[in-house]
């Protein structure tokens, strides 16, 4: 269960250590972003919270097209790429 005080309390700051743990999503747009979507905050009665956005999904909300709550997160791949880079059999200096 989500405590959504404390989930309203993460999406009021932006907070991007919560992206990922939670969604919130919106009754009236029937939208679901991550906690730290940029987007103008709806009223708070008006916001419930899902674990994963394929809750939020088979409850009928779809993804906000701006903070893209389904894509990987840019430093996600940035890790990504950087381990693969760091793994290879010949890893690049580290100046590069």
């Amino acid at each position: 269960m989500i405590d959504a005080d404390f989930a309203w309390a993460a999406f009021l700051r932006r907070d991007r250590a919560f992206d990922g743990q939670f969604i919130g999503a919106v009754k009236t747009t029937r939208i679901y972003c991550k906690p730290s979507c940029p987007v103008r905050h709806p009223l708070q009665k008006n916001v419930v919270f899902y674990r994963q956005a394929s809750e939020a999904q088979a409850a009928g909300y779809r993804a906000c097209l701006r903070c893209r709550p389904d894509d990987i997160a840019r430093d996600e791949v940035a890790i990504k790429r950087a381990l693969e880079l760091l793994s290879a059999e010949n890893p690049p200096p580290l100046e590069q």
